[in-house]
């Protein structure tokens, strides 16, 4: 177990289960609860024996975005002071995406502005059936300006931008059907559910996971003929795996 104060971090049998641990503020972020998530997700990786990383809320909502009792307390700050604390969120989403393993969002209650952020910047999403997604920062004058560049690779450029400029809270039926999150999850089977996905993905060749998700993401700003040869590089290394090899003898076993 972890000695962190707002994140909680275990690990065992292939799945690093990271939890924001702060029921009490809906798990709001400040800079505290980013820098441990970031040193949990660093962690996480470079544990050999991590397959999965399961990502979570602690009590009744996954994440309610930034607190803005420091935002209040500290509205005088310096332009460089809060550029500075920007980047420790955007460093995160991109530690997210950088990650060798496939990252699983599991939410339940609200993910709203950050906290959509973060669980849509995650590979997978899992919601429950009563989930709330958004980005409301436009009530309060704000801009999911770092969030926004995960949003526009997720759903379409009419959707992303009807979500940043209503500040609508959507359910997870909306978000399922927007592309935000892969799959809705029934409150009577949901922990069953959610640990059978991800043992299942745990499961998966670990080799073939990291270079399956570097070369998905890694293709974003590709031509489409340099994404081919680029998976094509990748193709060939992947033959040269012992997982791949195992994978083989094994299937050949089997006919």
């Amino acid at each position: 177990m972890s000695a962190y104060q707002k994140v909680s971090y275990h690990a065992e049998r292939g799945i690093a289960r990271i939890t924001l641990n702060r029921p009490e503020r809906r798990n709001a972020l400040d800079q505290e609860l980013l820098t441990e998530l970031r040193d949990a997700l660093r962690k996480s990786a470079a544990d050999e024996t991590v397959r999965v990383v399961l990502l979570r809320g602690a009590g009744k909502d996954f994440c309610s975005g930034m607190d803005l009792r420091t935002f209040a307390e500290d509205t005088s700050g310096s332009l460089e002071k809060f550029r500075a604390e920007a980047r420790n969120m955007a460093g995160l989403l991109l530690d997210m995406r950088r990650h060798p393993r496939p990252i699983v969002a599991v939410v339940q209650g609200r993910a709203l502005g950050g906290g959509c952020g973060i669980a849509t910047a995650a590979d997978m999403v899992l919601a429950a059936d009563s989930a709330q997604f958004g980005y409301p920062e436009i009530n309060i004058g704000f801009v999911p300006a770092i969030v926004m560049a995960i949003l526009r690779r997720l759903v379409s450029e009419k959707r992303a931008f009807e979500l940043i400029a209503t500040g609508a809270v959507i359910s997870a039926g909306a978000a399922l059907e927007f592309g935000m999150i892969n799959r809705i999850l029934a409150a009577a089977t949901f922990e069953s559910d959610v640990e059978e996905f991800v043992t299942n993905l745990a499961s998966k060749s670990t080799s073939a996971l990291t270079m399956s998700k570097e070369l998905f993401y890694r293709t974003d700003g590709m031509t489409l003929e340099a994404a081919i040869e680029a998976g094509a590089d990748v193709n060939a290394f992947a033959r040269t795996t012992d997982d791949f090899k195992h994978g083989i003898e094994k299937f050949l076993k089997k006919t």
